[in-house]
């Protein structure tokens, strides 16, 4: 199971990178388009964007192909999914791999009202802030962007950035290996990554040197280790 981060589809996250065609050989690959995103409906509704919430999503795509257990391998918006879905539903998956993941800061957390007033400014060349133009660039790149949508899941998904909450009580009784993957250079998720890793019986950190929140996805030293730990003998 493949799960994209946010602003994106499984399309740009996982076929145009690569992985889809790194993983066939390895795994039966399947992708989803999470609420908000892609071809799947855009609620704007309170609460829609929790990550508990959208980890629903999985849970039916799940459901809906009579998958009992799966390795997840999710990045950014994924891997907050997955640390919700080892806490509830870690019977569900047999491993899973989690990048661009940690703990936000009460400073990461607030970009989310900069970004989502990006979003929702008329004329782009109006927006101020440098993080908000650029998040503004990032989702105007794809014209089917729905930037209500994603501006909705911001505001919850950001303040939301806490996985071992997230995971809850259920985090420590999950019985799976996990790979733990961060950028060097992606702040502050590098900087906290241990409070997830730490919460968990079989974690494994990998760092990647002068890779950032983005660069970190597309990396061969990424793609490398997932084909490692995807491995037949690998647990």
């Amino acid at each position: 199971m493949l799960v994209h981060g946010w602003g994106l589809d499984s399309r740009r996250n996982w076929i145009e990178t690569g992985w889809v065609e790194a993983l066939e050989p390895l795994r039966q690959v399947v992708l989803l388009d999470v609420r908000g995103h892609g071809r799947s409906d855009k609620p704007l509704t309170p609460g829609a964007y929790g990550y508990r919430a959208m980890s629903e999503d999985v849970l039916q795509v799940t459901d809906d192909l009579a998958i009992d257990a799966a390795d997840l391998f999710g990045y950014s918006m994924g891997a907050f999914i997955g640390a919700a879905l080892l806490g509830s539903h870690a019977g569900r998956f047999t491993s899973m791999i989690l990048g661009g993941i940690g703990d936000e800061t009460k400073e990461s957390a607030a970009e989310s009202t900069v970004i989502a007033g990006a979003l929702r400014a008329d004329d782009p060349e109006s927006i101020g802030d440098p993080l908000g133009r650029a998040y503004r660039a990032f989702v105007d790149a794809d014209p089917t962007s729905d930037r209500e949508a994603l501006a909705f899941a911001a505001l919850e998904m950001w303040p939301d950035g806490h996985p071992v909450e997230l995971g809850g009580t259920g985090l420590r009784d999950a019985d799976l290996p996990v790979l733990i993957v961060n950028g060097s250079d992606d702040h502050p998720y590098v900087d906290t990554a241990d409070h997830l890793a730490g919460a968990l019986s079989r974690a494994t950190q990998l760092t990647i040197p002068g890779a950032d929140h983005l660069t970190a996805l597309t990396h061969p030293e990424l793609r490398s280790a997932v084909v490692d730990f995807l491995a037949p003998t690998s647990h």
